[in-house]
């Protein structure tokens, strides 16, 4: 999304390619960092709580970066979004491990792959859509973050114990799958 709305971006703000590179560089090292600590995060609070909590946190990160003002501002909010995203992967993995049998992992870590990488390809055109229709960068990622807000049912009726946090978290609530009987540390 950031790279179709580049151009008005460094427009707005007079940013060469330089200046701009520190928005990536603010996601990335957030991300990067952001993985090892979600780990433990979701171990801590669990699955389902600890992705809706993430998916909380990126969106209203999202819906916080129109409020840049400036190269630090902006990089701020895309050090957060990147910090709140970084719990996807762990969090997948997560509900892969503990909610599809071994043999079927493959088929399960797939479906997340899979449907990252069509998100990654839709949102493009989705931005630049918004773009188009609102006239401005703002408008997308205020949509961007208020439609995972509002596609999250856990965090639309509050934190419940029944409540599922994103759409893999719904396959492995409803599956019929057995659970596993002892988990196994790292240690053992």
């Amino acid at each position: 999304m950031l790279s179709v709305l580049a151009p008005d971006i460094k427009h707005e703000f007079g940013w060469n390619n330089q200046k701009f590179a520190l928005l990536i560089i603010s996601f990335r090292v957030a991300y990067a960092i952001g993985q090892s600590i979600s780990g433990r995060f979701l171990d801590t609070v669990g699955l389902r709580k600890g992705l809706s909590l993430a998916v909380g946190f990126y969106s209203l990160s999202s819906m916080l970066t129109p409020l840049a003002s400036g190269l630090r501002s902006f990089c701020f909010f895309r050090f957060l979004l990147g910090a709140g995203e970084s719990a996807n992967w762990p969090g997948a993995t997560k509900a892969v491990a503990e909610w599809f049998p071994r043999r079927e992992s493959g088929w399960a870590v797939a479906l997340f792959d899979s449907g990252s990488s069509i998100g990654g390809a839709i949102a493009p055109f989705l931005a630049y859509a918004l773009y188009q229709t609102f006239g401005g960068w703002r408008p997308a990622f205020l949509v961007s973050g208020g439609t995972w807000l509002f596609m999250d049912p856990t965090l639309s009726r509050g934190l419940s114990k029944t409540g599922g946090a994103s759409a893999i978290a719904r396959i492995g609530k409803t599956s019929s799958f057995p659970r596993p009987c002892r988990r196994i540390g790292w240690t053992e």
